[in-house]
């Protein structure tokens, strides 16, 4: 199949080169610090130069790649001399970078598969030598199979742990969705599926594209892998989603209800996908016709209209959690208002004020509740059986909260 082409994506290419040329390799989201943070501070230094480099779309690959590069070729050296923990730490910076040099490419041409490749061999050999237990996940799936990899926290020695279902966003990939060290999910206990689902990178690889009925049943296929595991509790499994994949977690919750609760950041809940797609860079259009396997984009926009939590989300009957910024700029908080109202369950809207659609870097988040720890909380607490008050907090830039009851 070859790269879909959008409008907007033809006529707007040299404003995106001039975007990016003024303000750098960030212009549409925080990519380079959502990739570095799983890395830690080690990192640095590299996403420093990467920001450096890239003036132009075209230079974003090469620039991730070259790093990548440099972090294997480190990384086996340090093989070689028996220096393991240098060594894990080198291919799991490269396997993120290898992932993120994908991004631009929205066929499964040559360069994709073996960018896909060198993540995939860097990453297991990440795993032969991380801190904890991590296995490929293979999810058996019409025929085919949803990748991921499979964590459990440190110190496991048995015996049956909740877990999470961590779906990441459009642009996002499960090599980053667990950090090298100190997660949030592996630090309280909690063992991780991080899967790609319809459409997501590895998926979109291996032809499984997104749509409604493929993320329905992807949410029964995942929990059924999960619940088969003998180190995992089947009743006490969470899913979360971050991005778009707040959106395949809402479907997921309300498709599959042996999920036990459900958490999702940084919204994209609008019906028919309308802002993302038109209003906001084109390259989120151009990259979800990829993922979508489609190439025509009149036919492409009929079947935006299908992608809708509505019909959907009444059926969700678990905790829901949704974190959202006031001012996101992707997926209007209408939309997420109106998802909340129309919850039938137990649920919790946190709002921070002035913050768009990557949820932080704002006054409220930095002297609020910390987004991410917020969510890992209140996941531990619904697997654990806690109640909790279905209330809407808006977080003010002083940091104070605001609740109010459904």
């Amino acid at each position: 199949m070859n790269a879909p082409v959008t409008r907007r994506w033809t006529e707007q290419r040299w404003l995106i080169d001039n975007v990016i040329r003024s303000v750098g390799i960030d212009w549409d989201q925080p990519r380079s610090i959502n990739y570095n943070a799983p890395c830690g501070p080690e990192a640095n230094a590299d996403f420093a130069g990467i920001r450096d480099r890239v003036k132009k779309y075209a230079d974003i690959s090469p620039a991730f790649e070259t790093a990548a590069k440099r972090r294997e070729a480190k990384a086996k050296a340090a093989e070689e001399a028996g220096e393991t923990v240098t060594a894990r730490q080198n291919y799991f910076i490269a396997a993120v970078q290898y992932a993120a040099s994908q991004w631009p490419y929205d066929e499964n041409n040559e360069k994709n598969l073996a960018l896909n490749q060198r993540k995939r061999e860097c990453y297991l050999n990440y795993a032969k030598y991380a801190e904890h237990k991590v296995e490929a996940a293979w999810i058996p799936f019409q025929g085919k199979a949803l990748p991921g990899w499979f964590h459990l926290p440190p110190g496991y020695s048995g015996g049956r742990i909740p877990a999470v279902v961590a779906i990441p966003g459009m642009d996002g990939f499960k090599e980053a969705s667990i950090a090298m060290y100190g997660d949030r999910w592996l630090s309280r206990g909690i063992a991780v599926l991080s899967v790609e689902g319809p459409g997501q990178y590895e998926s979109a690889v291996l032809g499984i594209p997104v749509s409604m009925p493929n993320w329905i049943a992807a949410g029964r296929a995942i929990m059924d892998w999960m619940a088969a595991r003998p180190e995992i509790d089947p009743q006490r499994i969470g899913v979360t989603g971050q991005s778009f994949g707040s959106f395949f977690a809402t479907i997921s919750a309300a498709s599959e209800p042996r999920y036990r609760a459900c958490a999702v950041t940084a919204t994209c809940l609008e019906p028919g996908c309308h802002t993302i797609f038109e209003e906001a860079s084109p390259t989120f259009k151009q990259r979800f016709m990829y993922m979508s396997g489609y190439t025509d984009e009149a036919a492409f926009d009929e079947f935006c209209k299908t992608l809708t939590w509505e019909g959907h989300a009444e059926k969700i009957r678990v905790p829901y959690l949704c974190v959202a910024g006031e001012a996101d700029e992707l997926s209007p908080l209408t939309h997420t208002e109106r998802l909340l109202t129309t919850l039938q369950c137990p649920k919790r809207l946190v709002v921070y004020q002035d913050s768009r659609h990557s949820v932080g870097n704002v006054p409220a988040a930095s002297l609020g509740p910390t987004p991410a720890v917020l969510v890992a909380d209140w996941m531990n607490a619904r697997l654990a059986g806690q109640p909790f008050t279905s209330e809407r907090w808006f977080v003010e830039s002083s940091g104070k909260v605001q609740a109010t009851p459904y």
